[in-house]
This record gives C-alpha cells, structure tokens and sequence, in this order.
C-alpha cells in the first residue's frame, strides 16, 4: 500500500467521526472494532518494513503551499515504528478496558481516543516540521478532555495545568521551527520545512545553541525533564485509567522522540556541548522522583512518580551520543510504555473495586486475588529491571552507553534503578502479602475477561521481548547508526565529530 501511513492516521479520525452517529450501546464494540483494524494495519506496516534498510521508508510526498515549501511528507524508519506501533497497541487495549458501568457518555470517551491516535500515530509519521507540529499541538485536544470530563474531583485544574504546561513549550519551539525554515531559505534560496532537506543544511554552532534550546522547551516539558515535570504527577492523579495509560505510554514518548528525531541530528555540535546539562537535569530527574516515589502512600502517584524517574534514564540513553545508548533509550521508550502502561491499568483495577488507591487500605491482596497479584508480579519484575523482561534490555544498552560519557553519572543512574527496586517492592509487599488489613477487601472479585484480555498481551510482550529482543532491536539499530552517520556528517567541530566517530565505532548491538 502505498498510502499505509496516511491511512494510519486519518482512519481512526474518519471512525471517529461516524462513531458520533453510532448507538451508544454500541460505542465501545465498534471502538475496539475500529482500534483492532488500525492495529493490524500497523502489524503489517512492521511486516513489510525492511529491517536492512535503514532509511525512511513508505513515504508520502504531497505539496501544500508550495510558496513555503510546506509539504504533506510523511515516512518511518526503525526509530518510529515501534513506537508508532505502541501507540496503535495501547489505544486498542485502552478501549477494551473501558467499563461501560463506570464511564459515562462512552460514545464520546471512545471518539476522543480516536481523535487521539489520529494524532499520535501523526506525530511519529510526520517529516514535515508543520505537519509534525500541527499532530504535536492537536494531541493536547483530546486529552485535555479526556482529564477534564473524566477525571478526578480537581481534573479541571489539572487538565488546565496539563495544557498550559505543554502549550507554552509548545509555542518556544514553533518560533525555533520557523527560524530553521528561515535558515534554510536562506542558504537555498527556497523554503522547506522537510526534515529531510534540514539535515544536510549547515547551521553555525552558536545558532544551534539557541535553536537547540528553542526545541528544548517543547520537549523537555513533554517528557517531562526536571523542573518542568511538576504537570504530570497530578494530570496522573485526576485523569480517568485509559488518560493515565495513553499519557504515560505513549505522549511522553514524544517528547524523547523529538530529541532523537529534531534536536540530535540537526544540532550535532550543540548536542555535544549539552550533554554535561542534560545529563544533571537527568540525573536529578532519576534521583528526585524515585525518592519522591518511595514517600509516596497513593499507589498511583508511587507509579506516577516512577514513570517520571525513567523518563530521566531514557534521556540519558538519548544523549550518550553512541549506538548502544541511542538504540536502548529507543527500546526503553517502547519498553516504558508497556511496562507503564500495565502498571496503571493495574492500579486502575484495584481502583474500581475499591474506590481508592492508598497502600494503608490493601493489603494481602494476593490471597484474595491470585491472578491479579501475578499478573501485577510479573508487570512489577519488568518495571525494576529485573533480566529476561523488557524493562532490562533497554536498562542495560542505556548504561552500557552512558557509561562510555560518564562513569560517575551511570554508578548514579545505576544506583537509582536499586531504589526503584526499593520502593516498587515495598508497595507490592504492603499492598499483596501479610494478613488481609482491611476486612472489606474479602470480597473482592479476581481479574474478570475484560481486564484479563487488556493485561495478557502485556504479559505476553513484557516477556517475549525480554527474552528475545532482536526482531525489535535490529531495525532500531540499523536507523540509530544512519542517524549517527548524520550527525557527523553535520558536525562543525573536532569534538563533536570525535564524539560521534567513537559512537560508531562502537560494538554492534546485538
């Protein structure tokens, strides 16, 4: 097919909209409907994809406004697949465990997470700086009513907060945007806003330095880097289940996702020169959130706190400028999606049946639900990195590259995933084991079908990709090495270009 991507995105938007003349007893089957097509759409984008080309691949090409050079240009490669996939993935398992008892007015929760992948799978398919932006800003659309209308008792604030977080940041990196535009018409004589075009243009360091950071502000409020992360604990805390699970597995992979596909190969020398920031800014972000996690007695907040945490080792990956690093970070993005993902929908089970999320009220909880207390286990074991789940893959490529920028910075990274074990541990052993605390929890039902068929699937790949990582590491691989050969092309300085020649000169990820 070759308009796979386009159909991708506006499937789901087009379902979306006829989804407003469904019947509502019908809302949630013809979502999953709709979700399950999409999803095997974007299985067989993975089946047709050439893993031995690294390269963008079923790209689109379509002008605009010629004039600007603005363009409908889409295309993948091994960096967006399998997020784009993921992103596929989750909205499907999020609608499946919608409960049509709890949710009112589901005709509309079902439309808005359409709308949702519309943009999300846009976002990882665009090569058009405007198309990407318009997919980035649009996705706040959706989620911003999906908090709003099915929060918490403060969803409001939070959904505001939310936006205004992520609008503003926004806006700074539309201005970088447009600069790089101007840049390259005036080295071309033409307009382009193709990424494509971007990477072989020239720009001079001290002008990567501040377009850098332009960009910077629209993605580190994305991910969310410390100290701009202050909007995401409480937009977990008051959005409904599915909010949590979209936001935390695929919407901050975005802003990652921007740093390797904008900011690294376009300013390779400020890259360089940034690492020592971003890696204090990522460590601090490790170390502050996982003890805020351990202080945490709300078990969303502990998962909420701990996504954050991870973000910070993904950003790590991101910038240690070599193959292992880069290609663990993007596993990691996939990995922490899943594991995330799973882990707030499991918090969203013990939500339903009991109507609140503090440890203090659980409690031998694996006597009473057996199934869920494993299923929570195995979730948990990939979330602390435990080996032969895939939370350890994407860990130790991380490390092993970081470790190749700083050792003292991966010994603090490393030490961290330690207290992340710490604290995620004790809330398993406070809220599974022991005497039953709570004689109401007696009563509570195991995992029924509905919950079982959203978390299976996650088992299933938590374990399948822990075990055996290559069909999923090979493409990403290959394009984080093309991605590298970009950036010393780029680059302007020895130092830079001394970086990236000992990331390629690297052992080859397996």
């Amino acid at each position: 097919m070759s308009h796979i991507l386009s159909v991708l995105i506006f499937f789901p938007a087009l379902a979306g909209i006829l989804g407003f003349v469904v019947d509502k007893r019908s809302a949630k089957a013809y979502g999953i409907a709709v979700a399950a097509l999409e999803f095997l759409i974007s299985i067989w984008l993975w089946m047709a994809y050439d893993s031995s080309n690294p390269g963008m691949q079923f790209t689109e090409f379509m002008p605009i406004i010629s004039q600007f050079g603005i363009s409908y240009n889409l295309g993948i490669d091994g960096i967006s697949l399998f997020i784009l996939i993921l992103s596929t993935m989750i909205t499907l398992l999020g609608i499946i465990s919608l409960d049509e008892k709890k949710i009112n007015n589901m005709k509309n929760m079902v439309v808005s997470l359409l709308f949702l992948e519309m943009t999300m799978v846009g976002v990882f398919a665009a090569l058009d700086a405007v198309v990407f932006y318009l997919f980035w800003e649009l996705s706040l659309v959706p989620m911003l009513y999906i908090i709003g209308a099915w929060g918490g008792p403060t969803r409001v604030y939070a959904a505001i907060k939310f936006f205004l977080y992520t609008f503003a940041g926004s806006l700074i990196m539309l201005v970088g945007l447009l600069v790089i535009a101007n840049l390259y018409h005036d080295i071309s004589g033409t307009w382009s806003f193709n990424l494509m075009d971007w990477y072989h243009m020239g720009i001079r360091e001290d002008l990567q330095f501040w377009l850098f950071l332009s960009l910077f502000a629209g993605f580190a409020i994305k991910v969310p880097m410390f100290p701009f992360h202050t909007w995401l604990p409480h937009a977990h805390g008051q959005a409904p289940t599915v909010g949590s699970v979209i936001l935390a597995a695929v919407l901050l992979k975005m802003g990652t996702y921007g740093f390797v596909r904008f900011s690294l190969p376009l300013f390779p020398d400020a890259s360089v020169s940034m690492i020592p920031f971003i890696m204090t800014l990522s460590l601090i972000m490790v170390v502050y959130t996982a003890m805020v996690a351990f202080a945490q007695k709300d078990m969303k907040q502990v998962v909420a706190y701990s996504s954050v945490s991870h973000m910070g080792i993904i950003m790590l990956g991101t910038f240690a400028m070599n193959a292992e690093g880069l290609a663990g970070s993007i596993f990691l993005m996939l990995s922490h999606g899943i594991v995330s993902g799973a882990l707030f929908f499991l918090v969203g089970v013990i939500y339903d049946r009991t109507k609140t999320k503090y440890m203090s009220e659980f409690g031998g909880l694996a006597s009473i639900m057996p199934v869920y207390a494993t299923v929570f286990g195995v979730i948990l074991m990939a979330s602390v990195g435990l080996p032969l789940t895939i939370g350890f893959v994407g860990e130790f490529l991380v490390l092993l590259g970081f470790y190749k920028v700083s050792v003292i910075g991966t010994i603090i990274a490393g030490s961290t995933i330690i207290i992340g074990a710490v604290y995620m541990l004790v809330l398993f052993k406070k809220s599974f084991f022991g005497p039953v605390t709570n004689e109401k929890n007696r009563g509570l039902t195991d995992l029924n079908g509905r919950e079982l068929a959203t978390l299976l699937p996650l088992v299933a790949i938590v374990i399948w990709l822990g075990v055996y990582p290559k069909p999923v590491l090979g493409p990403i691989d290959n394009s984080v090495k093309n991605l590298l050969v970009t950036m010393e092309k780029k680059a302007l300085t020895p130092k830079t270009k001394e970086a990236i020649i000992i990331s390629q000169s690297a052992k080859e990820v397996e």
